[in-house]
């Protein structure tokens, strides 16, 4: 009877799946990209000494305290950035923003983040999937040979392969990528080893940038999302979002995201922490048979030759680990490995160590 009231629309939506969040057992959670260590303590210090007598007044709808610090990280001006509830409903927003279903399909990788489809889906926008080269690696030349496009969106670096791709070729892409058509490039990893293509936005009107504090800025609790594009981009988010919901941010989450992003050496130095503990877990496990892919994020993809990756997934969930694992084709023989603590990884080794394992 429930189903004579669902529209067509809803019906037909496949949702994104999200990373396991557990609540039977304590594990060490290597699975949703999460920052092993705490936010920068004045994080901490804004909950402390928060009124809460100002959770009574509605937040500023426009976000100025914290666009003028994001700017300020970026050599930017606040016309040039975005705020939002989180990088998701950034990247939603974009698509509904810039997307049109009567120009062609949304052009994205094969391998990349799972939620650009079930936006497609949403929005009721097609969409069409380039191959990844044989190295894993996003080929950019691949879109310039697709005329009827809407727009295109990809991460950098990618996920879940980790793969980043340089800015100077980004550059030499975008020289040839039609100006007509947005790009879309989600940045959510790059403080992990890339260098972001924020410099490059007054050059070509056309690209849009998206962040989140959830990885870099050990805030993924807050919900704090944001992009950087030409000014005119970045007034056609605040069109839709105002058409959406005016006050997305709440103003505690506004306050701590403002800390969070002036705090830019504590952040570092999380950050390099998380580097150098990646580069050893990718020595180890190389050294132990394992396939690695080169990696510019804070998590690992990974595979032993022989040995499928649910059965590794299931083992190490068996005792207390928690991996991600991409039932698709093409990658199933892989594990997605979160960069934990020193400690964390320490334990994931010595566990895969001990693991009776049958090659296929």
């Amino acid at each position: 009877m429930i189903s004579v009231l669902v529209s067509s629309r809803a019906a037909s939506l496949t949702p994104y799946t999200p990373g396991e969040q557990p609540r039977n057992r304590e594990y060490i959670k290597l699975n949703t990209n999460e920052n092993p260590y705490p936010p920068a303590p004045a994080a901490a210090k804004v909950i402390a000494d928060y009124k809460a007598d100002d959770l009574r007044l509605y937040p500023d709808p426009q976000f100025r305290h914290l666009r003028e610090a994001i700017a300020g990280s970026y050599n930017l001006k606040p016309e040039e950035v975005f705020a939002g509830n989180g990088s998701d409903e950034i990247l939603s927003f974009a698509f509904y923003a810039f997307f049109d279903s009567s120009r062609g399909p949304v052009l994205f990788p094969e391998h990349t983040y799972s939620f650009y489809p079930v936006y497609c889906g949403f929005y009721e926008l097609p969409f069409q999937i380039l191959p990844l080269r044989s190295d894993f690696s996003i080929d950019l030349s691949s879109y310039l040979g697709i005329e009827n496009h809407t727009g295109m969106v990809f991460p950098n670096p990618n996920a879940p392969t980790g793969i980043g791709i340089d800015p100077k070729d980004i550059r030499s892409f975008l020289d040839r990528y039609r100006s007509d058509r947005i790009c879309i490039i989600d940045e959510a990893y790059i403080d992990f080893g890339g260098r972001s293509c924020a410099g490059l936005i007054r050059e070509y009107d056309n690209l849009l940038l998206i962040h989140t504090l959830s990885k870099s800025r050990s805030l993924a609790g807050l919900r704090v999302g944001y992009a950087l594009g030409n000014p005119d981009l970045i007034q056609t988010l605040f069109t839709v979002k105002d058409s959406f919901n005016s006050y997305p941010i709440n103003r505690l989450s506004h306050d701590i995201a403002v800390t969070a992003m002036k705090d830019r050496d504590y952040s570092s130095k999380t950050q390099q922490k998380i580097i150098a503990t990646r580069d050893s877990t990718v020595k180890t496990l190389t050294g132990l048979g394992w396939e690695v892919l080169p990696s510019m994020a804070n998590f690992i993809f990974a595979r032993l030759p022989g040995i499928s990756g649910e059965q590794i997934y299931l083992s190490l969930k068996e005792r207390g680990i928690l991996v991600r694992h991409f039932n698709h084709p093409g990658i199933s023989d892989f594990i997605r490995i979160t960069i934990g603590t020193e400690s964390d990884m320490e334990i994931f080794i010595h566990t895969l160590k001990d693991l009776r394992l049958s090659r296929r």
